[in-house]
């Protein structure tokens, strides 16, 4: 089963809402966590691996805040998704790492690298500024992407 983790989820969250307020540019952690309803336990690692990154830029101190370090329309679903959980692989066999007896012969290998690079491609397509147009058209203060309940 392929499965966004809860920190990509909230990782995601973060992109999404600096690309909301764009206009503002710099956001305060709370205003964010507020927003895309993150747990205060979560948002320290995620913003510093969204920093390290470089999806986003830091400021410390009383003016400080959050903002994308590129324009929203330059990053992707993808970036963010690889960054967080790796490269996307629908099964062992499109990875690399395992060694498969039928290889290249086996019709199921052939239709999940079809699969696989349509997610890709997907991905890759969805930028933060067309989620941050959606988002502002629907109306929508709070976006909670997953149900971990």
């Amino acid at each position: 089963m392929i499965r966004i983790n809860r920190q990509t989820d909230y990782a995601i969250r973060v992109v999404l809402a600096l690309a909301k307020h764009s206009e503002r540019k710099r956001i305060c952690t709370t205003e964010i966590q507020r927003e895309m309803l993150i747990p205060p336990a979560f948002s320290p690692r995620i913003v510093a691996e969204l920093a390290r990154g470089e999806f986003i830029v830091t400021f410390p101190g009383r003016d400080g805040g959050l903002e994308l370090a590129r324009p929203a329309d330059q990053i992707n679903l993808r970036e963010v998704v690889e960054y967080f959980e790796g490269p996307i692989t629908v099964s062992d066999c499109m990875s690399g790492r395992t060694q498969c007896p039928f290889d290249t012969k086996c019709p199921v290998r052939c239709r999940w690298g079809k699969l696989q690079a349509t997610i890709i491609h997907e991905l890759e397509a969805i930028t933060f500024d067309e989620l941050a147009q959606d988002a502002l058209e629907a109306d929508i203060v709070s976006l909670p992407i997953f149900n971990y309940s």
